[in-house]
């Protein structure tokens, strides 16, 4: 074999070896915290773009077990089908009296056989009308991008184009509970890492079992006074 052949099949193999090698996918590693630097459960990131994609149809579930909603904050884009499976061995009415959707699902178990869809960007708040803690929440926004931070205050964005993007928070306790604006965040082909913070209010205080207030009142009134 001459030395240029060897030299020729180096370097095919040093291109073949480059081009499986995987790309390191450019994303967002978030930390949600509060005022005092607390982990934020529950936040919603979303960030938004002039290069956004089009709209695409989407679903999403809402389940219901062990009498609450799960998860708590389920994120979705303005369009999305969504379904309220009941986990539970006993029957739930789930309802939402908010502006951004208006619906009921009358008591039943199992799944119900209509997905609800979420058409309109906003709060959307969730309540049963048989357990009255039980509180929920849907958020949904016109952004093609966002997650919902877990109990650590984490949320990662992946697959995310290189490029500005406008950031906005929102969380159950967010004053007036709105979107807070977070800035200006700028993704290169690497993984960026960064933290916000929201100012939050405190949360309703919290009565005995025996004596359960309606957690699904002060939060509907809450989203209700917001878009007024």
């Amino acid at each position: 074999m001459s030395q240029y052949l060897q030299v020729s099949l180096a370097f095919l193999l040093l291109g073949a070896l480059l081009l499986s090698a995987p790309l390191q996918a450019a994303g967002l590693r978030a930390e949600l915290v509060d005022s005092q630097g607390q982990p934020l459960a529950n936040g919603v990131l979303s960030l938004r773009s002039l290069a956004d994609p089009a709209a695409v149809s989407a679903t999403a579930i809402m389940d219901q077990r062990l009498q609450q909603f799960a998860p708590t904050v389920l994120a979705v884009r303005s369009g999305t089908s969504v379904t309220f499976p009941n986990s539970d061995n006993i029957r739930h009415h789930v309802y939402s009296f908010s502006l951004a959707k208006r619906f009921e699902l009358r008591l039943y178990q199992g799944t119900p056989s209509e997905p609800v869809i979420f058409d309109k960007p906003g709060v959307v708040v969730l309540g049963c009308n048989i357990h009255d803690w039980m509180v929920g929440y849907v958020y949904v926004t016109d952004d093609p991008w966002f997650a919902v931070s877990d109990e650590q205050g984490r949320l990662n964005l992946d697959q995310l184009p290189p490029g500005r993007y406008t950031a906005s928070i929102w969380h159950p306790q967010a004053p007036q509970m709105l979107p807070q604006a977070a800035g200006e965040v700028q993704v290169t082909e690497a993984v960026l890492e960064q933290r916000f913070t929201l100012a939050t209010q405190a949360p309703a205080a919290q009565a005995a079992p025996s004596a359960p207030v309606s957690a699904f009142g002060d939060a509907f009134k809450k989203a209700r006074d917001a878009a007024q």
